[in-house]
């Protein structure tokens, strides 16, 4: 039998939809080819157009862009909202619960620390957490 990760009683977090995980920071959103299909549908644009405008090729994969500041493209600063947010990325959409984040105490007090919905509200369960953190590897 396999030893049970740290946080197997579950970890709380609920969003609050602040968009500090857009902003900030520059740093990597990884997109698959299906990822940048679904967004370049969502926003009434060709793949290409999506590529150019919204994308870098970082060490033989594609991240979406970022703004001078770090701020992803979708991110808007006046609402503090996703553009995107009903066809955002894996990443995205499995934050805080990545591989990284998930590997010891310490690195989920880090997130915590950044993160005003991490640490708080509801207890997401063990099972969810996995299911999440197996979607991508971050």
């Amino acid at each position: 039998m396999s030893e049970q990760p740290w946080y197997k009683d579950g970890l709380p977090f609920t969003c609050t939809q602040c968009g500090d995980c857009c902003t900030g920071e520059p740093g990597y959103v990884w997109v698959s080819n299906e990822e940048m299909q679904q967004i370049a549908d969502h926003r009434g644009i060709s793949i290409g157009e999506f590529r150019i405008n919204h994308t870098k090729l970082v060490g033989g994969r594609i991240s979406l862009r970022e703004f001078a500041n770090g701020d992803c493209t979708f991110f808007d600063g006046a609402t503090r909202k996703c553009s995107i947010y009903s066809v955002r990325p894996a990443q995205c959409r499995t934050w805080p619960f990545w591989n990284s984040n998930l590997e010891s105490k310490e690195t989920w007090d880090a997130v915590t620390s950044v993160c005003p919905g991490a640490g708080c509200g509801q207890i997401v369960p063990l099972v969810q957490i996995q299911i999440q953190a197996a979607v991508v590897d971050i």
